[in-house]
């Protein structure tokens, strides 16, 4: 996203999940940033405390799908029914409406993003991504993959889930100390 200045944006995908997106927002509130957070309603509807604390906590919140769908591999018809079956689950929980959405996988057909963005939402994609939810990579690699790739206005991606949760912790206090130490500045997507 550009920006006159040095913001950056952290974002989440896949959450929540109680013990990482829990350390995960524990980390963000000890280091004052606030992020967003890309939610599965399949996960909000299992886990709505967390989801409650992600938005008490003050970070901004976006679509992600109600079962993580690859829009590619999915009918238009199923696919915007499982992104109003995420809202419905939103909903429930918060009065106020999120007009973000990130396709899982990044993957979208233009008549999915067509109608999506005929609603008023904004299609949040990225230009950082950390890979910290793949296993055959290091901890040192998913940091180096953060740190070599941002610049003025990214929008980096972490993963709130259990298979992302070895690398993240690793990765996400350091990378926010070192990009801090680049000037960089944290800000949440509106």
């Amino acid at each position: 996203m550009p920006n006159s200045d040095k913001k950056i944006y952290l974002t989440f995908d896949d959450g929540p999940i109680p013990e990482v997106t829990e350390w995960v927002l524990d980390v963000l509130k000890s280091e004052g940033i606030k992020a967003t957070f890309f939610c599965i309603g399949n996960n909000i509807q299992k886990h709505p405390e967390v989801y409650k604390k992600i938005l008490s906590e003050g970070h901004q919140i976006g679509n992600h799908t109600f079962n993580h769908l690859n829009g590619w591999k999915t009918k238009t018809k199923s696919y915007l029914g499982n992104f109003k079956l995420y809202e419905t689950e939103h909903l429930k929980l918060n009065t106020e409406h999120s007009f973000l959405f990130r396709p899982p996988y990044g993957k979208i057909k233009p008549s999915q993003s067509k109608a999506i963005r005929t609603l008023g939402y904004k299609i949040i994609m990225w230009d950082v991504l950390s890979y910290d939810f793949d296993s055959s990579i290091s901890e040192e690699k998913c940091l180096e993959n953060v740190i070599s790739n941002t610049a003025q206005g990214s929008i980096i991606v972490f993963h709130d889930s259990l298979k992302a949760e070895k690398n993240l912790k690793y990765a996400l206090p350091k990378a926010i100390q070192l990009l801090r130490n680049k000037g960089f500045v944290f800000d949440v997507i509106k």
